[in-house]
């Protein structure tokens, strides 16, 4: 195909929807989108939920069938990795020995799962939970898992927590800090958390660290906490977070700082190059510094959410087309299922001073609003989808102008409230 080349690097949400949205935009070039996974571009959200559950299917995984990157001409390298971008030469190297001449480079490389630098984490049974292989591997070995030990207390650990308590395993969730969740919601809704898995049977240890994984040499049959307990443990799944994969920018010389740093057009310091997903750090609104009344411009974040990616990659690509594309201003949401709770966040959380109830965690069904100062910046809602599309909406707007006495009063008319704004 003549005319301009694009290669996309990542073959996760981002990179596949930078991929599609370049022909949706009337791109003409060509289109390369590279993976170094096997198999066909997949969602990952449902590999600690649904899919990991057994409730799904694999084919239900696939963003696209094959049929589509044919129709839509998109080259689709998967088992491949790009090793370095040249940019003197305008080129991709990749590890198979080849190269791609490209005019741009979308860094979609996604993240990586933290390691736990500990004796015994090689272990057999020692276990991540990123990919599709690792989803694969879980499912097989929950089938006969007795005891689970579950490092790290985030959305992904939760998930699965859930699904192995629901599969029969006896489950403990360790926790170094005291607030499982904690780096993305509020204490009300940690509690409310913590309380639930409780409930359901698991028992937690919150600050409390891992020492060491003991083994019979090859396999996993405990974890050793920091404070001295042996928690039994024939299968140990380690969450403690992502890095970016932010190598290919760093070594072709660009600014990284957890993650690949991009400014407000998600475009790297090299005009050719453009990052977005869960590698792009990037500046927003919705991360800005201090508090309500002294709020100053843009600060800067990197997220790891499916809409985010998404979002990100259909703004890149109209840019590349050649479209007039406003500075990157979405709303970032998230959600997690945890069993028959359903965890909807809108807006950027963490820097709150104030956080009001609306509804009774009681009911298992409430939001809690979060503020600096006055000024909302998020909305956390459980079993409660209208606040949480309400609270889309009014953080899309420079100035929501809603108090904290307005959110907490169940009879005021939030979405009335939007009407005016």
């Amino acid at each position: 195909m003549a005319g301009p080349v694009v290669a996309v690097v990542g073959a996760g949400q981002a990179g596949f929807q930078a991929a599609s949205s370049l022909r949706q935009e009337g791109f003409a070039g060509r289109v390369v989108l590279i993976g170094d996974e096997p198999g066909l571009p997949y969602q990952r959200p449902p590999l600690s939920k649904s899919y990991l559950a057994g409730e799904s299917g694999i084919e239900e995984l696939w963003l696209r069938p094959e049929p589509f990157y044919q129709k839509q001409e998109i080259e689709l390298l998967t088992g491949e990795a790009a090793t370095a971008i040249d940019r003197p030469g305008r080129s991709l190297r990749l590890a198979s020995g080849g190269a791609i001449e490209c005019d741009h480079v979308v860094l979609a490389t996604g993240a990586r799962c933290r390691a736990l630098p500990v004796p015994g984490a090689d272990l057999d049974g020692v276990l991540p939970l990123r990919t599709l292989v690792d989803a694969d591997m879980l499912r097989e070995r929950l089938v006969e898992a007795h005891d689970v030990v579950v490092v790290g207390a985030g959305f992904i650990g939760l998930e699965f927590a859930a699904v192995a308590i629901a599969a029969g395993a006896a489950v403990h969730i360790i926790e170094v800090t005291h607030q499982p969740m904690g780096r993305v919601v509020s204490a009300q809704t940690s509690r409310f958390f913590t309380e639930a898995h409780r409930r359901w049977g698991a028992t937690i240890s919150l600050g409390t660290g891992v020492a060491r994984i003991l083994g019979d040499g090859r396999s996993a049959t405990a974890v050793e906490t920091s404070d001295g307990r042996v928690l039994p443990g024939d299968l140990v799944l380690i969450c403690i977070g992502v890095v970016p994969n932010a190598e290919l920018a760093r070594d072709a010389g660009l600014a990284t700082d957890n993650g690949i740093v991009v400014d407000e057009y998600l475009a790297t310091a090299d005009p050719a190059i453009s990052a977005i997903g869960d590698c792009a750090n990037f500046p927003t609104r919705f991360a800005a510094t201090g508090q309500a009344g002294g709020l100053t411009g843009h600060g800067r974040v990197r997220l790891e959410s499916v809409q985010n990616g998404v979002d990100q990659a259909r703004e890149v690509a109209a840019r590349i087309a050649g479209k007039r594309v406003a500075p990157y201003d979405k709303v970032p949401w998230f959600w997690s299922d945890q069993r028959d709770l359903k965890l909807q966040i809108a807006g950027i959380t963490v820097g709150h001073d104030q956080a009001v109830l609306r509804g009774e965690p009681e009911s298992s069904s409430f939001s809690v609003f979060c503020f600096a100062g006055d000024r909302l910046i998020g909305v956390e809602s459980v079993n409660r989808p209208a606040d949480h599309i309400i609270a889309r909406r009014l953080l899309a707007v420079s100035d929501p102008r809603l108090t904290p006495a307005q959110a907490a009063d169940e009879s005021y008319d939030l979405k009335a409230h939007m009407g005016r704004r």
